[in-house]
């Protein structure tokens, strides 16, 4: 799977924010982390100038460069970076670059230190999607995205694997699917309306488009995605969320892992909160949820506890990712 299905790290809807930028006369910076496309209107003049819906600086007359320092709603390892300057044709940055720091509590800007390049000064083209593969293993809270000199960036995606601190989980009762606690989607049968990364995604889908919905069948098949679990446990309650989705639900939905059947066939009605109860003691460190035939589901919660072997793993990745 390639690195642009990885989740955006610092998506408002996952919690990232803009916390600093040394200029946004033209248009703010915190259009640089919101989650839908950016979209244009023309001959939409303000006070001061065209509305981008994106970051602009203003031009500069010294020499120098803009930030922008952007704190991760997961923090995690990066796998690539998108420095969008879509509808920035005349006032893009020609060049950017990428830094990233692990921070401790909850510093202000001033006080991250620790910076380390992850993306070089690189050249980018103006009204596109630049994309670049980021290699690395280490877990990063911030990044500071640079332009030279100045001009505007539609937003800023940075893409990865996120990374949770066992400090603040309940080993005890944990959702094993959280894409917050270090799950992921390993694949899915369609991805046509959204993506499935939505199902795991933190917090309660506000609209329809925040889930994960398929394309209508016209086969006798049905739809399903297998997520990878944050670290081995035993599931004992499964959430199935078809919040919004009231015409386009599946009908029916189960929950399978490599070992047996987790919840047989059931009936799911739309718009919908559904919980089932687990009675199996299958250690489990991948799912597959199949819905029949198609349609959305808002969100996939696995409530469990880890096994000591899943203990380990959340442990070591946490050092493999620190240290």
């Amino acid at each position: 799977m390639s690195w642009e299905q990885d989740p955006d790290l610092a998506s408002r809807r996952f919690g990232g924010a803009v916390v600093w930028a040394n200029d946004e006369l033209f248009a703010e910076r915190e259009n640089l982390v919101k989650p839908e496309d950016p979209a244009f209107q023309p001959y939409t003049f303000g006070h001061k100038g065209q509305v981008y819906d994106g970051w602009e600086t203003r031009r500069r007359r010294t020499a120098g460069v803009d930030q922008a320092i952007i704190r991760l709603g997961m923090p995690g390892v990066i796998t690539g970076i998108v420095v969008d300057t879509a509808f920035f044709k005349g006032n893009y940055p020609p060049f950017a670059s990428v830094e990233a720091c692990a921070a401790v509590g909850y510093p202000a800007p001033e006080e991250l230190t620790g910076w380390e390049t992850v993306l070089a000064k690189s050249p980018l083209a103006g009204d596109t999607r630049n994309a670049f593969a980021v290699t690395g293993s280490r877990r990063f809270t911030h990044v500071r995205l640079t332009i030279y000199p100045d001009g505007g960036v539609a937003r800023l995606r940075v893409h990865g694997s996120p990374v949770p601190d066992p400090t603040f989980l309940d080993f005890g009762r944990i959702d094993l699917a959280a894409l917050a606690n270090g799950a992921s989607i390993a694949d899915c049968s369609n991805r046509f309306y959204s993506s499935p990364n939505n199902l795991i995604a933190p917090g309660p889908a506000a609209v329809m488009g925040e889930g994960w919905e398929t394309a209508r069948r016209r086969d006798d098949g049905n739809d399903w995605v297998s997520v990878r679990l944050a670290a081995e446990g035993v599931v004992r309650l499964i959430e199935l969320d078809t919040s919004h989705f009231k015409g386009n639900a599946p009908g029916w939905a189960s929950v399978s892992v490599l070992g047996g059947e987790l919840l047989s066939r059931e009936r799911l009605q739309p718009d919908t909160r559904h919980l089932f109860l687990v009675s199996s003691d299958i250690p489990a460190s991948a799912a597959r949820l199949d819905v029949y035939p198609d349609g959305g589901m808002a969100r996939l919660r696995l409530w469990g506890t880890l096994t000591d072997r899943g203990r380990r793993q959340l442990a070591d990745r946490w050092t493999d990712t620190t240290t």
